[in-house]
This record gives C-alpha cells, structure tokens and sequence, in this order.
C-alpha cells in the first residue's frame, strides 16, 4: 500500500490547507453504522473541535472521553465505524487518526477503508478499497498519512475505521477532493465558492480563531467558531486576506459576505479582488471596499457596487480591513 506518514507541518500545507475533510460533521458526514461505542459515541470522531479531557468526570458506564472507545476484549478481530460523506462522492488524498487522551487505552492499530455506493447504505456485498493499511496507533498522538497519486483517481461515498481489536480514538478527518457535477446548462446560477460545487480556500494570511475552510461551508452557521476569524493586528495598513479557488472558472454575477455571529470582531471594512488564473490576467477589484456591518449579509451585485465583471474569474480573494472576522463567502454566477 503505497500511503506516506507526513509530519503535521507538512500535512497541513499539502493536504489540509488544498482539500476537504469529506466526513467531517459540519460539512454534514455522518456516521451510519457502528461495531461497539460502550464508553465514547462515534460520531465525536468528526466533530470539528479538538478533543478535550475532563479528568474527574465518569459517566454510568466508566472515565468520559471526548472520541469513541469501545468496551474490552473485543471477540472479533476490530471495532469499526462507518461514516456517510458529507459530498456526494470524492477522491481520497489522506487522513489524520486521532487518540488523543487515550493513553492506555487507544486503539492499538487502525485502517481505513472506502466504497463507493451507488443507492441506499453500505451491507454486506460492498466492496471495500483499503485506502490505508492497518497501522499502528500511538497512545495520545496524532498521524497523518497520504496516498500516493496513483491511487486517488478512484471516487467513494463511504469510509470505514477499523480499529485492532478495540480501545479509543479521539478524532478522525478524511481528506479528499469532492467530485463535482456542474449543469449542462450554462445559464444556472451557482454558488461557485461552495465546497459543494468545487470551491476550495487554498491561501490565507492568517486563520487564527477560526479556519477559511469554514467560510465555504453551507448555512449560517451556529455561532462564531464556525466561521474564519484572525488576530488583532496592531500596524498601520495591515489587511487580512483568504483566495478561494472557484468550483469552475465563472461569471460573477453576485458576492455575498456574511459576518453572522460576529458582533464585535466583525471586519471594519472588506474588498474582494477576482483573478482569471487559466491566462496572464491579473487581480482586479470586483467590491471595492466597503464598509461591514456586525452579524450582517452583505449582498453586493452589479445594481449597486459590482463591477471588472465581464470577463471570468477563476479565483477570488475576500480581504477584511484591517482584521476581524466572516462567517461565510458567497460568490454567485454562471459557468465560463
């Protein structure tokens, strides 16, 4: 099985930062079928938060642990869980195994594998790839892995963890790329930055109380850690700034930036730029800066400020002035 152990700095830049984690909860994966979850649920897997510990706290059944843990002595060789996408189906390029706080009683080894599905949920005539080998855990430590290019092309809907033969894992993010199918017909208006048609947030200045994935994600979100927010900056002239990649090279017809839940680090002003990227164009302004509101959507279309919109774009940068924070980025238009 040709899958690379990367270090957390590398992982972040090459994996983390370009793809999707495609089961994560707030992306709307879920899980859909379970071995064992005796002491720790494992829908705790994908939630979006680090895990936490609280020493001293006990439920009826033993210590609480943020992740999933299953009882002793398993009789069969693993434990498993099965998580629907949160996307319809995509390519896998790695994962990331979690146990922290399990110190003693993680999984002692792990795999992963994925299906494809075409109606109804996985049973037992689905055919599994394994897309990681079993592998060994370490107690408390996160490890991340990667395919090789090879193996990518292929698309799945499910995932399936197996841990050997049971114990605790803390947290699991599988990452990949959503295959998209856009419209034949050219003239429907799509939101072209949403993670579900293809778009993806691939730079950023900074991310650090909240993550520029999230601004892609769908809804408004449920308070103020679902959203990209960065620290105060303290020098004149500072701008905060993320490039999205559209889901398809577009013609804006409409931007939307919304700041729900931030009432007081809201950004004081935005700009968004777009960018042509399949020639040697250049950034333009399509919503010159304008002044934010807290907890607000701001709509802006070619009837009050948009504009530089004839030609398409393939990417947009949303800049907040000087710093703040945004819930979510809408670009509106139809495909070039």
């Amino acid at each position: 099985m040709a899958v690379k152990t990367f270090d957390l700095a590398t992982f972040e830049e090459q994996v983390r930062s370009a793809y999707v984690d495609v089961i994560g909860e707030k992306l709307g994966g879920k899980v859909v079928g379970v071995s064992d979850e005796f002491f720790a649920e494992a829908s705790n897997l994908i939630k979006p938060k680090p895990a936490v510990r609280e020493l001293g706290r006990f439920t009826y059944n033993g210590a609480w642990y943020d992740g999933w843990e299953t009882r002793r002595h398993n009789p069969e060789p693993a434990d498993w869980v099965v998580f629907k996408f949160g996307v319809a189906s995509a390519q896998i390029i790695g994962c990331e195994v979690d146990t922290a706080h399990f110190n003693g009683n993680q999984a002692p080894a792990a795999s992963v594998e994925c299906a494809y599905v075409e109606a109804g949920e996985p049973d037992a005539s689905t055919v599994w790839d394994e897309v990681l080998e079993k592998t060994e855990c370490g107690p408390s430590c996160r490890q991340f892995f990667v395919r090789a290019a090879s193996l990518t092309d292929k698309s799945y809907n499910f995932a399936r963890l197996k841990m050997f033969p049971d114990g605790g894992i803390a947290r699991f993010r599988l990452y990949g790329r959503p295959k998209v199918v856009l419209p034949t017909d050219r003239s429907t208006v799509l939101d072209l930055a949403s993670v579900f048609n293809g778009g993806l947030a691939i730079a950023q200045s900074d991310q650090h109380f909240g993550t520029t994935d999230n601004l892609l994600l769908p809804g408004r979100g449920v308070d103020m850690g679902d959203g990209w927010e960065t620290t105060r900056s303290r020098l004149p002239g500072h701008e905060d700034w993320v490039e999205v990649q559209l889901g398809a090279r577009a013609v804006v017809q409409k931007i939307v930036v919304d700041t729900a839940f931030f009432r007081g680090n809201f950004p004081d002003r935005v700009r968004v730029e777009g960018i042509d990227k399949t020639g040697a164009g250049s950034w333009r302004v399509l919503v010159p800066e304008q002044k934010a509101k807290a907890d607000f959507e701001h709509e802006y279309t070619a009837a009050d400020v948009l504009q530089n919109t004839a030609e398409p774009v393939t990417h947009v940068r949303l800049v907040m002035i000087p710093d703040g924070g945004c819930k979510r980025l809408r670009v509106f238009g139809t495909v070039a």
